[in-house]
């Protein structure tokens, strides 16, 4: 989340101040979503079912759908100051990425499950 972004949710929720960072190291590196294509247009909605090897019918099911989202008003809520949102910004499909061996699994996250007292084999 952009530095500017954090300081306008703060401002407009004060409740949030002091709270900090959570200490559990939940801020996995996001490798998938760093590369994946932002924005959403046609040509990303015809990508991503490509990509997925989806039938015609479901690329013609979302090509619709895109329509009917472009047409839609964001819902105004009269008590709440919430920043709009950069739709464009958005990364909407990541490609799966392979499973993974216990030997590649990242050490801040192995540090993370024993900080907690999970046991890997969960």
């Amino acid at each position: 989340m952009s530095s500017d972004l954090t300081a306008r949710i703060e401002m407009a929720n004060p409740e949030l101040e002091g709270i900090g960072n959570y200490e559990y190291g939940w801020s996995d590196k996001d490798v998938a979503g760093d590369t994946a294509k932002r924005g959403l247009n046609e040509d990303v909605v015809r990508d991503i079912s490509s990509k997925k090897s989806e039938p015609q019918w479901m690329l013609d099911f979302r090509l619709k759908s895109f329509e009917q989202w472009k047409k839609m008003k964001m819902p105004h809520w009269p008590h709440l100051n919430l920043p709009e949102i950069d739709f464009q910004n958005i990364s909407y499909y990541a490609a799966p990425r392979k499973p993974i061996t216990a030997d590649e699994v990242d050490p801040e996250l192995m540090r993370t499950f024993e900080k907690l007292g999970v046991p890997l084999e969960e």
